[in-house]
């Protein structure tokens, strides 16, 4: 299994991102797929979530309202849409797959790990 992430970089504050990740070796449809992140010094921390088929989603607190997950079955592709980013923000965020049927915010609950691509956002 691959989790290939991508689109990070530097951004200013209020400025947008759109995070990509693309999975390989697994049936995507049948995994929720969530983002999380882990900032320098800090453990990884619950972004957001999605279900098999995209209808249902859940986000952490800190970045509701702000960003927005979806998927592309067809393309094997979970996205991170990224809106006002705060220097807080700043991460290496991970796409992450789990066999699940529920919503799940620890990460130890996840079966699959990408890299991480990096965001930056500066004040």
């Amino acid at each position: 299994v691959q989790l290939q992430a991508s689109g990070g970089g530097l951004v200013q504050a209020g400025g947008s991102l759109r995070l990509s990740c693309v999975a390989s070796g697994l049936t995507f449809r049948n995994y929720y797929m969530g983002w999380f992140r882990q900032a320098p010094g800090k453990e990884r921390e619950f972004v957001a979530t999605v279900s098999w088929s995209g209808n249902r989603t859940y986000y952490a607190d800190s970045v509701k309202g702000r960003f927005t997950i979806s998927r592309d079955n067809a393309k094997n592709t979970v996205y991170l849409q990224m809106n006002t980013l705060k220097p807080e923000d700043t991460a290496v965020y991970y796409c992450a797959a789990d066999a699940s049927t529920m919503v799940h915010t620890s990460y130890g609950e996840y079966d699959y790990w990408g890299h991480g691509t990096l965001v930056t956002v500066s004040s």
